[in-house]
Order: structure tokens, then sequence, then C-alpha cells
């Protein structure tokens, strides 16, 4: 379960076996919720709403980078950190 970032008590992971769409997964408590990384919409389970905003806002800043992490993941290659929000 690479974890590729964590900021106010939200954890965003990526893993090498997911299918398409390219996909975050964002865990806060005991929510968990599926982002689509294109529309940055939520495409399964929930989050409360401020998490969903950090997490939006934080996947936002990083849409490139994501995209790049999601070509690397069916190859099995290492998955970075990528910066929390300020």
């Amino acid at each position: 379960m690479p974890e590729i970032a964590r900021f106010y008590g939200i954890v965003i992971k990526m893993f090498w076996t997911d299918h398409d769409p390219p996909r975050i997964h964002a865990e806060y408590g005991e929510f968990r919720a599926l982002i689509d990384i294109s529309s940055l919409g939520v495409i399964g389970g929930a989050l409360p709403p401020r998490a969903l905003g950090l997490t939006v806002e934080w996947a936002t800043l990083h849409q490139a980078e994501l995209r790049e992490l999601w070509l690397l993941a069916p190859a099995a290659q290492p998955l970075h950190r990528l910066d929390p929000l300020p």
C-alpha cells in the first residue's frame, strides 16, 4: 500500500494493482474515497466535506505528478512521496 502523501490526518495512497481510470485512495479516519486524477471527482466512497476539499486542493496542485506516478505504478516502479499541503 504505497503512501504517497500525508497531511492534516489525510493519507493518500496509490496501488500498483489499480486499474483505469487513474485514481488515488484518500483515507481520513474511518472514511475512504477514490478520487479520479483527471476530473478530481469522487468515484467511490466518501470523505467529510473539509477532508474532501483539502484532498482536492492537494490533488489539484499535484495533478501532473499524480499522472506520472500512475504510469509508474503498473510497472511496479517505486512511487515517490509528494509534498503535503502547507
